[in-house]
């Protein structure tokens, strides 16, 4: 992933109902796509740094509802 700090964007999803353990389970499907960097859970919200060329939030928002919850942007 060397490179990618420069070009990366950071944006802040809130996860409804999303506990703790949950989270881990919700970062590993995020850092699953092409293009994410890094995933931090919190408790009900995810911080994702991703390459804008490869994903949109759209796209991000997409795989946390496959995991089963209700996602958007803070």
């Amino acid at each position: 992933m060397a490179g990618m700090t420069n070009s990366a964007t950071r944006v802040l999803l809130g996860v409804r109902g999303m506990s703790r353990e949950a989270g881990e389970r919700v970062s590993a499907a995020l850092k699953d796509l092409p293009g994410v960097e890094k995933a931090t859970p919190d408790e009900g919200q995810i911080e994702v740094h991703y390459d804008p060329t490869r994903l949109t939030v759209m796209d991000l928002v997409r795989a946390v509802r496959a995991q089963g919850f209700l996602a958007g942007m803070l």
